[in-house]
């Protein structure tokens, strides 16, 4: 298959192959240069529970996270 690079420079993936591939908007990829000329994009894998911490802050309802009492693991 073949495409263009735009004027901002962004490359357009066939829609047959983010289709086939489940691309998204958003994805991120990493490009590789191989050699002059020739290029390899690889998608990057997202991390387990990337902004997790982030939403459970974002959390509208204060106080939400108590501390939990217990003893110290140094008397066990």
């Amino acid at each position: 298959m073949e495409t263009t690079i735009s004027t901002k420079g962004q490359i357009v993936i066939p829609a047959e192959i983010r289709t086939e591939d489940e691309i998204m908007p958003g994805q991120r990829f990493e490009v590789e240069r191989i050699d002059r000329g020739e290029y390899r994009l690889v998608r990057k894998e997202d991390v387990p529970n990337a902004g997790l911490v982030d939403w459970l802050v974002a959390c509208p309802v204060h106080d939400y996270f108590v501390p939990i009492e217990s003893e110290s693991t140094d008397e066990l």
